[in-house]
């Protein structure tokens, strides 16, 4: 028997133990614990939200896990509560890579004011965004009051994360701007933050070189934000440099876009956009466990496949099945 209100209380008052526990509760896939992770995500709804929540993505090799311990060691040193979670769609083919993150950042994970969370393996990319999301609002009601999602996957999951956070920050490896590390041109226009890593010693003129080019290529695309200027940084987290200046940089992004009044604007949008994505989960799994459309499904299936029947004809077969319910 789950005490709800215990758990609650204790992930409140920062118990890493309750915390853990709350967060498997939210991750289980078990039909049984939906509703107590439903009950629990209200419970502590009014204790989140006062966090800053940060997208992180980049190409492999850009160095995503030596920014984020260094960005992290840099917010605990002076206060700060920092959670780092991930998204992992690609995680159930290759294994992902959090784990091993979690490893190499090992002087983060050792800092009581730091939390590191892999996302859950094997799980569609819808699932492993919802999970990270609760566990995000979990997190912040546990006092950490800055988030860092990473994305580990590649393509739709920086789509995924944006839509979770209140700012995107793109990596990118300096002496590779001519074509954009070939990153689309979709994430660059998703990102509020553009840093160059490893833009120490000899990559410096390289760096430099990469952020005008970057730079130039805002200036063509459409802005995300008429209160915003994305600007495009250096930075070189092996070395600690640059690190005081992104954080500065996006606390002035926090306080111009709440000013602006698009920062509120934007969680709102969120919530819904949330709501309306957990609905129609909810109706798929709905109509996946309902036992006739289980029981019609191989055969419309073969049909299509055999081109018998077109998929058009096919879902509506299966959705007057499932409407008789």
């Amino acid at each position: 028997m789950i005490r709800i209100k215990e758990l609650a209380a204790g992930v409140r008052a920062g118990n890493i133990r309750s915390l853990a526990k709350a967060i498997t509760l939210v991750e289980s896939r078990s039909p049984d614990h939906s509703l107590a992770a439903t009950t629990l995500l209200d419970e502590l709804l009014p204790a989140a939200g006062n966090a800053i929540r940060i997208g992180i993505s980049g190409v492999p090799g850009v160095g995503k896990s030596t920014f984020i311990e260094a960005l992290g060691l840099y917010l605990t040193g002076r206060g700060h509560r920092v959670a780092v979670l991930a998204v992992d769609p690609s995680s159930q083919l290759s294994g992902g890579s959090i784990l091993g993150d979690k490893t190499r950042m090992e002087e983060l994970s050792r800092d009581p004011n730091a939390f590191i969370r892999p996302s859950p393996s094997g799980d569609t990319l819808g699932g492993v965004a919802r999970k990270t999301r609760e566990t995000m609002l979990v997190c912040e009601a546990a006092g950490y009051n800055v988030i860092i999602v990473e994305t580990v996957g590649v393509g739709q999951s920086e789509i995924t994360v944006a839509s979770m956070v209140d700012l995107f920050v793109l990596l990118q490896l300096p002496g590779a701007g001519d074509e954009l590390q070939g990153i689309k041109k979709g994430v660059m226009e998703i990102a509020d933050l553009i840093l160059i890593n490893k833009a120490e010693g000899d990559n410096r003129p390289r760096a430099e070189l990469a952020k005008s080019q970057i730079e130039t290529a805002l200036h063509i695309m459409q802005p995300k934000s008429s209160s915003w200027q994305v600007p495009v940084l250096l930075c070189s987290a092996l070395k600690g440099e640059g690190i005081a200046e992104t954080w500065q940089t996006i606390e002035d992004y926090r306080r111009t876009m709440e000013q602006s009044g698009e920062f509120a604007e934007k969680r709102r949008l969120q919530a819904s956009d949330w709501m309306w994505s957990l609905l129609m989960d909810g109706l798929k799994d709905l109509f996946m466990r309902d036992p006739r459309v289980a029981a019609l499904l191989p055969q419309v299936q073969d049909a299509v496949a055999n081109g018998t029947s077109t998929p058009g004809a096919a879902a509506r077969r299966l959705l007057e099945v499932f409407k008789r319910h």
